[in-house]
């Protein structure tokens, strides 16, 4: 590309070329002549300066528009691409947060199984932990079905795993129960009787007395029953047993 000064120089060049022969006839010409001469070089040289000015001030918008399309090209890439990242960011945090939500919801939900729940047993509110009524659930599920041999096994179970459980008193006496609708009586009676003793405030300590003496009933020892009917009498006056009991009594003469 040939520069500003170089072009000037090629016009001022052009103009004494044009010049030096109008010098040389000077004293050809009369001054008015010579003047419209100088007078006409001058206008085609100013005429030509500005052709060549104003090309080159075209050439120079052409590029600085080209420099600025380019910024302008690099600098939407980069807003592009510092938009790519942006959103894996967003989607990086959102991913997070939902991780750290449902961590949380289960970490909840587990704490929540291990803590104790209120339940009414016998009239009674209490604590029981989820897995402790969801063992005696189970057992109990066993002895309504008929599954008396593996309702044994699941009340053992439950009374040595949970000695202090609400439920304890209770899975007592269904095992003397299941026991008993086995026809094993020696057992059923061993088994009321561990809820006489160790549960004698629990509701189903009268009623374990009762189920004693029919337990003696059935293996005819009518001395035995005779003396646990009136020991229930004795002991709980006020339960609904005791009435059983005293009418049982009356039978039993």
């Amino acid at each position: 590309m040939i520069k500003l000064p170089q072009l000037r120089l090629a016009a001022v060049a052009l103009a004494l070329a044009a010049w030096f022969p109008l010098h040389a006839s000077a004293g050809l010409l009369d001054d008015d002549e010579a003047r419209r001469a100088i007078l006409d070089l001058r206008a085609k040289l100013e005429a030509l300066t500005r052709d060549v000015n104003g090309r080159l001030d075209t050439k120079a918008d052409k590029s600085s528009t080209l420099d600025m399309l380019n910024q302008h090209e690099q600098t939407m890439q980069e807003i592009a691409r510092l938009r790519g990242q942006v959103e894996v960011l967003a989607n990086q945090i959102a991913t997070a947060q939902k991780n750290q939500k449902d961590l949380y919801a289960d970490l909840d939900a587990r704490m929540r199984k291990l803590e104790p729940r209120q339940e009414v047993i016998d009239g009674q509110t209490a604590e029981v932990l989820p897995s402790e009524k969801a063992s005696y659930d189970a057992a109990m599920e066993q002895f309504k079905s008929g599954d008396y041999k593996g309702a044994i096994g699941a009340l053992q179970a439950f009374v040595r795993q949970y000695p202090e459980s609400a439920y304890a008193a209770n899975a007592q006496y269904w095992l003397g129960n299941a026991y008993y609708a086995q026809r094993d009586y020696k057992n059923a009676i061993a088994a009321q009787e561990a809820v006489v003793s160790n549960y004698g405030t629990s509701a189903k300590a009268p009623d374990a007395m009762l189920n004693i003496a029919s337990n003696y009933v059935e293996l005819k020892d009518t001395k035995n029953a005779k003396k646990t009917l009136q020991a229930l009498v004795k002991k709980y006056p006020d339960a609904t047993a005791a009435q059983t009991a005293k009418e049982r009594l009356a039978s039993l003469k």
